[in-house]
């Protein structure tokens, strides 16, 4: 399917420009809107990965948009910078996901985003921020996050959250533990959400991310690409969205 792209520029009430980006299928328009899913990119910022997640969203019928909680367009490749930005964002989590608030109220307002039906995806920094959204009650239907990190801004109640949840975890994630998942496992029943949490054998934090092998080397951090766990956890994602999106 044709797509088209574009940048998505929301302005903060301080002054900062979100520079996001959005890809829709050619065949979305006003009297046709697609569903949307919003992507929250890992660390590193907007950068190639998010950017192509996007576009196979887009390709496979959903508007799509990754998000630029950094600001400005901020992207890197080197792992002690985004883990400064990153610690930086978590240090005011009120205003990232006003951040957030702010690029779903802006991209849900595009006439060719069905408002009604949004989902969304997060990648390991990523996977925190799309649950702390539905944790805040944003209007998603459906949250999906690879290797995410799940510990909450506050813990999901059962009148704010809304979501259904897919979680893919790699069982050799030495950055988020087993006992992360099994306290995702807590809080998400305690809130009576529906979820599934899917664990992939082999798969290192990053697995989805071809460029996890380079930045693991260059970074001296512990990532990894794993092909059939993206393949895999990619095709479960695009089944769950379809189920909650259609």
């Amino acid at each position: 399917m044709s797509i088209k792209t574009f940048e998505l520029i929301s302005t903060t009430e301080n002054g900062v420009q979100l520079i996001s980006y959005v890809a829709v299928p050619e065949t979305a328009s006003e009297d046709k809107p697609a569903s949307g899913i919003l992507v929250a990119p890992e660390w590193w910022g907007v950068v190639e990965h998010p950017k192509a997640v996007t576009e196979r969203l887009a390709e496979a019928g959903y508007a799509a948009v990754a998000m630029d909680i950094y600001g400005e367009g901020k992207l890197t490749t080197d792992a002690a910078q985004a883990n400064m930005w990153m610690q930086q964002v978590l240090e005011d989590q009120d205003m990232l996901m006003a951040r957030c608030q702010l690029i779903l109220n802006d991209f849900s307002d595009q006439l060719v985003v069905n408002s009604d039906k949004l989902g969304a995806i997060g990648f390991c920094f990523g996977g925190k921020i799309v649950l702390d959204m539905a944790r805040e009650g944003m209007p998603l239907k459906a949250v999906a996050t690879f290797h995410g990190n799940p510990a909450p801004k506050q813990p999901a109640d059962k009148d704010n959250f809304h979501a259904k949840v897919l979680v893919a975890h790699g069982r050799d994630d030495s950055m988020v533990s087993m006992d992360a998942i099994e306290d995702l496992k807590k809080e998400l029943d305690a809130a009576d959400v529906d979820y599934t949490i899917d664990v992939y054998d082999n798969a290192k934090h990053g697995f989805t991310n071809p460029n996890a092998d380079e930045r693991a080397a260059k970074n001296d951090v512990d990532l990894g690409y794993n092909e059939n766990a993206a393949k895999q956890s990619w095709e479960n994602m695009m089944d769950f969205m379809k189920e909650n999106l259609a």
